[in-house]
């Protein structure tokens, strides 16, 4: 059986993020309309012509206090939960389609670095609707509501989710965890991951 879905509406949603509104992205969702659609998902991080719209230099004056940004998108298609990651800091989404994400809070991460998949929630993000998603958030790759798939604008500080430098040995279990630049990941065994990838979830591969 899969996940129940929560309205982002839900009173449920303040603890993992919260519904930005007033501004127009009417033209930044215009153009995520060519950007591409495969059967799996893919992630771009930083797209120039995203980032050089109006709009987006907004969100970087104001959402995120006038540090840079980048903008790229997640689109595709995807059903199950594969693994949760987070940052240093919150990432605005945008929902170019109906999408639903699976949530969860890096407090209940254990001692040891595992996780348990079943306190996660699920919530559907209507399309043309902006979202921050807090720091503390689990979060991973949207799932699509209809079978056309998934398009979601992705807004993170520069230089996230890019390639590693060399850590050598850990200092800290957290650091096995570090999978790119600003970006802790904990993947699940059924998840498909690369090897290097940290496999600490607990439970259900979580499915909507």
């Amino acid at each position: 059986m899969g996940l129940a879905v929560k309205p982002v509406t839900d009173e449920a949603f303040r603890a993992y993020g919260k519904v930005i509104t007033g501004y127009e992205t009417g033209e930044l969702l215009k153009k995520m309309g060519s950007t591409p659609l495969p059967d799996d998902v893919i992630y771009v991080p930083s797209v120039k012509e995203l980032e050089e719209l109006e709009v987006t230099k907004e969100f970087a004056k104001r959402v995120y206090g006038q540090m840079p940004i980048q903008v790229g998108f997640c689109n595709g298609h995807n059903k199950k939960l594969n693994a949760v990651e987070y940052h240093r800091d919150s990432e605005v989404n945008i929902a170019v389609t109906d999408l639903i994400l699976i949530l969860g809070k890096q407090q209940d991460i254990t001692t040891e670095f595992t996780y348990d998949s079943g306190l996660m929630e699920a919530f559907l993000v209507p399309a043309g609707t902006v979202i921050e998603v807090y720091a503390t958030t689990l979060h991973y790759a949207p799932c699509h509501v209809e079978d056309g798939g998934f398009r979601c604008v992705v807004i993170l500080p520069k230089g996230t989710n890019m390639e590693l430098e060399s850590l050598g040995e850990a200092v800290y279990k957290e650091d096995q965890l570090l999978f790119a630049t600003n970006k802790w990941l904990i993947g699940h065994e059924e998840g498909g991951l690369p090897e290097v990838a940290y496999i600490g979830i607990t439970g259900e591969n979580l499915s909507v």
